[in-house]
């Protein structure tokens, strides 16, 4: 635990990417095997069962510590983390408990068959044996996951700089269902428990945002350009008879769209293909609020598939006859999978995602100006001469977005951030005008500098009007222009209208209050983008 401790600890105080790896490199030079893979394990999100309910935990820190639930309950608020409240809180340790991680999991795994008595008695003695670190540690193995800044493939270029393996290599053999107390870390970076599963995808490869002028980067002949669709991301793998969807989220959501299973029977043997699944009618492609009636859905019935029909948009050739064909040039990969889309029967799910013509920037400028009727979010800019790459490699991939919607709204509710954030009001609700009263319509907590969110604490706390719980309401005066990336009708808000990826674009200290957008506006914007919809339907 003492080195996993410091270990978490060198992470937390780590803002660069590089110090990140290094961390990583020299804990995985001095764990135990064991230890290893457990580390592997909760950095991507295969941690172990919850076997103490936290409500416990809470109960029993403030009985041990000998203080009021109000006093734990501002305690939470102002550090923002149950795992952190509870280390802080408790009397200094009487003694010292050493074991590694994985004899703590294990033991904590175990426990979950035990009484609350057992429990307790179990949990109180670990408090008593471990300094506050090493409590803060053990809590987040019984509560919850590591927010330390470590994305999987900085964790696979820090397993790549420790172990000599290829990345890519590395990324393959960590995506997919394994589990850390069915394999050991050696056969799983060495990708030994790989064939075991034929279902397994590979890494995605993604793309910067073009924040410079598009002609810095090269000649328009030596890029492909796409639209870039608003749906699903996935891979769809045909191995040894059998047929998988995996998500760019690592979910396997092959029931979820029937309509593709009969690809089973069409596509070749030892072929996995990029792409995107989306709404589809008629041939055109329907938005994706369109999209979302049909995700996360256990039993899809006949009467959604009718009203949601779903297609598959191929992008691209990541195995063909079991060779992997992700080290080709995406102009020959492109070629095969265009080959392979031909062969197969006619039907209606499955389509080459179309590339698009041009002969200049200036012309591909214009093209991309008509994405919003398309039901696009932009372009896709693809060097004709990359290969597939694990993740972003910057100037073989970009995404060249259309601007988003916005609209002006005023703060009507703040709340404290967690972690870092823990002591400012950095989550804030955003109201629009409906008559004389104002209605909220979307949160959101980033888009500003360390400044600004120093200024809007500064002035929540000046104006804070009610409190409930960690919710103040404030004097509705700070104007904020939010972008959106899309909007669509919600019986869940009290607005009836939800806007996709809400964000701040930037504060209107040159606005007041009665100048912010209304209902009606917004109303306005969602029956436009309707009517696009209609008429791709053709309605």
């Amino acid at each position: 635990m003492e080195k996993f401790a410091r270990f978490i600890h060198e992470l937390e105080i780590s803002n660069k990417t590089n110090d990140k790896i290094d961390a990583i490199v020299r804990y995985l030079d001095v764990a135990e095997e064991e230890d290893k893979i457990w580390l592997v394990a909760l950095f991507t999100g295969k941690r172990p069962k919850r076997g103490i309910n936290t409500k416990l935990l809470r109960e029993w820190a403030i009985e041990i510590a000998g203080i009021p639930e109000w006093l734990f309950v501002e305690s939470y608020h102002t550090v923002g983390d149950l795992g952190e409240t509870i280390s802080l809180i408790l009397p200094k340790p009487t003694h010292h408990i050493s074991k590694n991680i994985s004899t703590w999991i294990n033991e904590l795994a175990a426990l979950s068959k035990e009484s609350d008595e057992a429990k307790k008695e179990y949990v109180l003695n670990a408090w008593d044996g471990l300094d506050v670190q090493e409590r803060l540690i053990f809590n987040k193995l019984i509560g919850g996951g590591f927010r330390v800044g470590v994305s999987h493939k900085l964790l696979v270029n820090a397993i790549a700089k420790q172990s000599g393996i290829e990345a890519n290599k590395l990324m393959h053999s960590l995506m997919g269902k394994w589990q850390p107390n069915e394999t050991n870390y050696t056969n799983l970076i060495n990708g030994l428990d790989v064939d075991t599963n034929i279902s397994q995808p590979y890494p995605f490869c993604l793309a910067y945002p073009l924040e410079q002028e598009i002609e810095n980067i090269g000649g328009p002949e030596e890029w492909q350009a796409e639209w870039k669709w608003d749906g699903i991301r996935g891979q769809i793998i045909k191995r040894k008879g059998e047929l998988f969807i995996w998500s760019r989220g690592e979910e396997l959501i092959t029931e979820q769209f029937p309509e593709l299973e009969k690809l089973k029977g069409m596509l070749p043997e030892g072929c996995v293909i990029d792409g995107e699944i989306l709404a589809l009618e008629n041939g055109q492609v329907l938005s994706f609020n369109s999209l979302q009636k049909r995700l996360n859905r256990k039993n899809v019935s006949k009467k959604q598939m009718e009203e949601t029909p779903i297609g598959f948009y191929c992008y691209d050739l990541l195995e063909y006859e079991y060779e992997d064909f992700r080290e080709n040039p995406l102009s020959a990969r492109r070629s095969t999978l265009a080959g392979l889309i031909s062969a197969l029967p006619e039907n209606t799910t499955i389509f080459l995602s179309p590339v698009i013509e041009y002969n200049s920037w200036e012309q591909l400028a214009n093209i991309r100006e008509e994405a919003r009727a398309q039901n696009s979010e932009g372009l896709m800019l693809k060097k004709l001469t990359s290969v597939y790459n694990t993740g972003r490699k910057r100037g073989d991939w970009w995404k060249w977005k259309i601007d988003p919607y916005s609209i002006d709204a005023v703060m009507i509710y703040a709340q404290k951030g967690a972690g870092r954030r823990s002591n400012f009001y950095t989550d804030y609700t955003f109201a629009v005008r409906d008559g004389d009263k104002l209605l909220s319509i979307a949160k959101a907590y980033s888009g500003l500098t360390d400044k600004e969110i120093r200024e809007v604490d500064n002035f929540v706390k000046r104006n804070a009007i009610e409190k409930f719980g960690p919710v103040r309401t404030v004097k509705p005066e700070l104007v904020f222009e939010i972008a959106f990336e899309g909007i669509a009708e919600s019986g869940r808000h009290k607005a009836g209208i939800a806007l996709r990826f809400p964000r701040i674009k930037r504060w209107r200290k040159d606005k007041k209050a009665d100048e912010i957008n209304t209902i009606e506006d917004l109303k306005n914007l969602l029956n436009s983008t309707r009517h696009a919809d209609r008429t791709d339907k053709g309605i």
